[in-house]
């Protein structure tokens, strides 16, 4: 059975501020597994895709809050300096700092 895709579970930009982000990510999966079931195709990696999809802008915002300080980046994310500038170079986010 195919997810009624107009259903009122489905999120708006109009209710996103009052949308919880695993609720908004749970949304846009299952439009994503209902699209591939109806395609009949085959989904390779998605776990790799899905971390990067949240990782990459999370990073990125987290890195312009702090005008580009990784060690404060670092701290309010919760990770090792030396592994955010991994993920940095990883998704090659170029690190912009303002005086």
């Amino acid at each position: 059975m195919t997810p009624n895709l107009n259903s009122s579970d489905n999120l708006f930009v109009a209710n996103l501020q009052s949308v919880s982000l695993e609720k908004l990510v749970k949304s846009k999966l299952e439009v994503l597994f209902a699209q591939q079931k109806e395609a009949q195709v085959e989904l390779n990696g998605l776990y790799n895709v899905v971390l990067e999809q949240v990782e990459k802008p999370l990073l990125e915002l987290a890195l312009r809050a702090y005008n580009g300080n990784q060690v404060k980046t670092a701290q309010m994310l919760g990770i090792n300096r030396n592994t955010l500038k991994k993920k940095i170079d990883n998704y090659k986010i170029r690190v912009k700092k303002m005086n």
